[in-house]
């Protein structure tokens, strides 16, 4: 009678589970919808103006993900922010032709997707800046962290209204579709009252669900070490 040796059932590389390849399915996908949105862009300085942040973001998550990668929620929601962007640029933001239906069905007056960007300016960035303090700061469990997330984003929305005030006084009425006023002389009151909603509904709606993310990002990277 010979000896059987059990045989190690058979283990799933780490770098190629779902949550690993999400990063890069993502990355791939915005980096395409990038290039198509150039092609034809109905004003080609606004498009430059609203993506250049995709182009500035996309590389640096990239260069990051083995030093700081981020979790599975964030980067969808990034990759969601960034076809906003995008959308945003293709069109111009008082152009975007799912703006003018729920223009047009609601009876209101001007193209809402400038508001609806602006509210994913202070969602997106909330969840963004939440990771960071959560991951390198001592805030992690403190009350003060969702203040101060809010705040954070707000500081930023306040610096992207200046630049569009910058972009106004040196490009003149070329920049006209990059401000999309839309002839709103509260406009810039409003696009930060978007974004301190967004920023307050991200933090009520996904702290648990991004507490959770983070959770099986940290056990992936113990996995992998």
């Amino acid at each position: 009678m010979t000896a059987t040796h059990p045989v190690p059932a058979p283990t799933q590389d780490a770098s190629l589970s779902p949550g690993r390849r999400l990063p890069a399915v993502l990355a791939f996908a915005v980096a395409g919808a990038l290039v198509v949105s150039w092609f034809g862009a109905a004003d080609p300085t606004t498009w430059l103006l609203e993506t250049v942040w995709v182009m500035a973001g996309l590389p640096a998550a990239i260069l990051l993900r083995r030093r700081f990668p981020l979790s599975g929620l964030l980067c969808g929601l990034l990759a969601a922010h960034a076809l906003v962007l995008i959308v945003g640029g293709h069109y111009t933001y008082a152009e975007v032709p799912a703006g003018d239906w729920v223009r047009d069905w609601l009876g209101w007056e001007r193209n809402p997707y400038d508001r609806f960007g602006h509210l994913v300016q202070g969602f997106v960035p909330a969840v963004l800046v939440r990771e960071l303090l959560v991951r390198t700061s001592p805030l992690r469990g403190s009350r003060w962290l969702a203040p101060l997330t809010v705040c954070a984003c707000l500081a930023f929305s306040a610096v992207f209204e200046m630049l569009e005030w910058l972009a106004a006084v040196t490009g003149g009425e070329a920049a006209d579709a990059f401000l999309g006023t839309q002839g709103d002389v509260w406009d810039t009151q409003w696009d930060m009252f978007c974004a301190l909603i967004g920023a307050i509904s991200a933090l009520l709606l996904l702290s648990r669900a991004h507490d959770r993310a983070l959770a099986r990002l940290r056990r992936d990277r113990s996995s992998a070490s």
